[in-house]
């Protein structure tokens, strides 16, 4: 539903990306705009640079609850919690609370690919995109992705689908979301310093399925019990996929499976397409299912399986996503930066076949690592822990696994080359957020990635 802004009192909190975008976008429609961080004015100098033309008046170093409860409406960036105080007055009063996204979906004619899941989409996201444009059709990739899709509208109604990574925050403030295609990878705890419960989370994940509009496709991991039973009542066409295997799902429907060689994608028609992973890049169960859904919603979409395939064989993954930095002295070193919860990790080691160096830690995000307790006894050769989480690790898999606690970044490093041995894989792959000793989980994987260079080159 397309919103009038003008003449309301609107207050955006959180000035990253969508903040931004938000702001500008608000003040551009004629809304009285206060925007609050809670970062000091000394750390904000691109919002300010942003806004300096617009006409938004900007408060820095703190929240301030009076300008919350005073304002007609909220918008709250992905990081911040719905439960910020002064947020409920403007509920209370029959105004919205909402994120960046809601402002832009109102506005977008054209069909819309939501993907969510707690690990792999911004792979999917990026695989959709890149596969649709190898094909020929106009596409925009925007959300969660790192663009706030409030920025590209105008691109979005020009294009032929507008692909859409979506986060549970995101979810949540986002009520008007209605993809014609939505995506459910997986589900396994994490968030949950900002969710009540793995249970609350899991749903806001299903919602998006549910949401899907009747006469289109919700595309989700069979493989995956929790997430087979939250889409349960969606009244979109439900397709599901099995990256291990899924002779189950042969029946004449739509459907996608790794046969063992090959992808097979059934989106429909009764025709199965063949997919060969020869000379593809991406490896790993993981991201069969990446590729198993992007393949599907492209297909909806009308790409050519030709096309498909050459495009799956051009793309070469994402950083800080189990990228191969560096082999030498016979180890590999992986960086996998983005491993930031432990269904992340459980599928980085569950993926590689040799002895592993595990580098971990951070800060925790509310979630229980002892999940991981039985492949770190059976894959993890050396636990080096770093950042604030050492303690509560350490506990965890005191007994199971050989573990150091490194000061930073270079020692772990240091500490993982010393024990590492010919066939060994060294494995950056935190189970933790970065910002204890990092601007992001970016940053701490280039950093990673800068210290086994220089390792290499000095020996």
């Amino acid at each position: 539903m397309r919103m009038n802004f003008r003449g309301k009192k609107i207050v955006v909190v959180g000035l990253g990306k969508s903040g931004i975008a938000a702001a500008r976008f608000l003040a551009r429609e004629g809304a009285v705009v206060t925007a609050l961080d809670s970062k000091p004015q000394a750390e904000m100098e691109n919002a300010i640079l942003s806004l300096k033309d617009v006409g938004v008046s900007l408060r820095f170093g703190g929240n301030d609850p009076a300008v919350i409860s005073s304002s007609d409406m909220a918008v709250i960036s992905p990081g911040v919690s719905p439960s910020l105080e002064g947020l409920e007055d403007i509920c209370r009063r029959g105004g919205a609370v909402v994120g960046e996204m809601e402002l832009a979906v109102g506005r977008i004619d054209r069909p819309i690919v939501a993907v969510t899941g707690t690990n792999g989409k911004t792979t999917t996201t990026s695989l959709i995109g890149h596969l649709l444009e190898n094909s020929g059709i106009r596409r925009v990739v925007a959300g969660n992705i790192g663009t706030p899709v409030l920025d590209l509208v105008d691109d979005a109604n020009r294009s032929d689908a507008v692909i859409l990574e979506v986060s549970s925050f995101q979810i949540e403030t986002t009520p008007s979301l209605a993809p014609k295609i939505s995506v459910l990878l997986n589900i396994t705890p994490d968030h949950l310093d900002r969710h009540a419960s793995f249970e609350e989370y899991a749903e806001c994940k299903g919602t998006l399925v549910k949401r899907t509009v009747a006469d289109g496709f919700g595309i989700y991991n069979v493989r995956d019990a929790l997430v087979s039973r939250i889409v349960r009542g969606a009244t979109c066409s439900l397709i599901p996929f099995d990256a291990e295997g899924g002779s189950h799902l042969k029946s004449g429907s739509a459907a996608s499976w790794f046969d063992g060689e090959a992808l097979m994608v059934s989106s429909g028609g009764g025709i199965t397409r063949k997919y060969s992973l020869e000379g593809i890049s991406l490896e790993g169960v993981h991201n069969r299912e990446n590729m198993l859904a992007a393949l599907t919603v492209c297909e909806l979409l009308g790409a050519d399986s030709d096309l498909l395939l050459e495009g799956l064989k051009s793309f070469k993954g994402l950083p800080h996503r189990m990228e191969l930095v560096r082999d030498f002295d016979g180890v590999r070193y992986f960086n996998d930066s983005k491993g930031t919860n432990i269904g992340a990790v459980a599928k980085a080691i569950s993926s590689l076949d040799a002895p592993i160096i595990l580098i971990a830690g951070g800060i925790s995000k509310g979630v229980d690592f002892s999940p991981l307790s039985s492949l770190v006894e059976e894959k993890v050769k050396k636990l080096v822990l770093i950042g604030e989480s050492c303690e509560e690790m350490s506990r965890i898999f005191e007994g199971i696994a050989d573990i150091t606690r490194a000061s930073s970044m270079r020692e772990a490093v240091l500490i993982a080359a010393s024990v590492a041995e010919p066939g060994d894989v060294v494995l950056l792959s935190p189970a933790c957020a970065s910002f204890d000793m990092f601007r992001n989980y970016a940053d701490r994987g280039e950093q990673f990635a800068k210290c086994v260079m220089e390792l290499a080159d000095e020996k």
